[in-house]
């Protein structure tokens, strides 16, 4: 899975989550919240929906890995890949 998949499952699961925000224009390295009005439960929806949907484990520490577009691509992709090699 690519890094531009893996952000556009992250502005699906934004879009799922958010569905009034307008998603066309999100810049890939500001964070999210800089662009979006998401607050902390929004991105803990986003953590469930990764979890339920891809079995991916977001710890608590690591959810400021989650910030921009570009560092949940960075910070998934290896997670994605050991899905995908299991």
């Amino acid at each position: 899975m690519t890094k531009d998949d893996i952000k556009s499952i992250v502005l699906k699961i934004i879009a799922e989550i958010a569905p009034d925000e307008d998603l066309t224009n999100i810049a890939p390295e500001v964070r999210l919240r800089d662009q979006l009005e998401l607050d902390s439960m929004d991105f803990l929806d986003i953590v469930m929906e990764l979890r339920k949907q891809y079995s991916i484990e977001v710890p608590e520490a690591d959810y400021q890995e989650l910030a921009s577009l570009d560092s949940c691509a960075n910070y998934l992709e290896p997670k994605f890949a050991a899905l995908q090699g299991s």
